[in-house]
């Protein structure tokens, strides 16, 4: 399965079959692991074979059931970590639909002090991503309008539409869909948070997102306008 046939299917999922993940793709996680970490200057970790961390009040009142492995996404502190961490989760989140297992950003039902991570001095934990095999394959969300997650002036190339299109397939904190993509002379592309909960997070994965569909040859990102 190729990423961006990944990110059509891949949904969220809270609910998991009590059911270790295969060695194959563990071994394919963690290499994936390694390369994020290596190119993101990240500490990301997975955690496999652990119920305590979704064994709490807060996981079971968000319906989370046997979840048992799960992403901790940790880096150095500092303002632009929880992108990163949003680009680089999204990019194991796609890497794992594709292993065929299934996945949900977790940025607070869980219980943050069980969390076997480890979260070295001038780190942070930001948040998790549960992984594993899906009691189901979950459902696809409700996606906003288009043209209110992006700008263009004349007719906006076949490359932007579908960049735009991939990002707002990404999963965003309550589903918010709160970031905007501004296409600038010379296909430069200014992607911008529009505020809700863990913006920069959200932003992150939605760039990375708009980065596979789009081709990363055909574009460039503005830092400002």
């Amino acid at each position: 399965m190729d990423m961006l046939r990944a990110m059509r299917e891949r949904h969220s999922v809270r609910q998991y079959l009590d059911r270790p993940i295969e060695d194959r793709a563990l071994e394919s996680l963690r290499v994936e692991i390694v390369a994020c970490n290596r190119e993101g200057g990240l500490n990301i970790q997975l955690i496999a074979g652990e119920p305590e961390t979704f064994g709490g009040l807060p996981a079971r009142l968000k319906h989370f059931a046997r979840v048992r492995n799960y992403f901790a996404l940790v880096g150095p502190e500092g303002s632009a970590l929880e992108e990163r961490l949003g680009w680089y989760g999204e990019r194991l989140v796609l890497t794992a639909q594709a292993l065929g297992l299934n996945t949900c950003w977790v940025a607070a039902s869980y219980s943050r002090s069980k969390c076997k991570a480890s979260v070295e001095t001038g780190e942070k934990l930001v948040c998790v991503i549960a992984v594993g095999y899906g009691a189901t394959q979950g459902k696809p969300h409700k996606s906003r309008a288009f043209d209110a997650v992006c700008r263009w002036e004349g007719e906006a190339p076949a490359w932007f539409r579908r960049g735009v299109e991939a990002a707002l397939l990404a999963p965003t904190a309550l589903n918010q869909q709160r970031f905007l993509f501004t296409l600038l002379p010379e296909s430069r592309v200014l992607a911008q948070p529009t505020g809700g909960s863990y913006a920069r997070l959200n932003l992150g994965i939605a760039k990375y997102h708009f980065h596979l569909a789009a081709g990363g040859e055909n574009f460039r990102w503005a830092e400002r306008t």
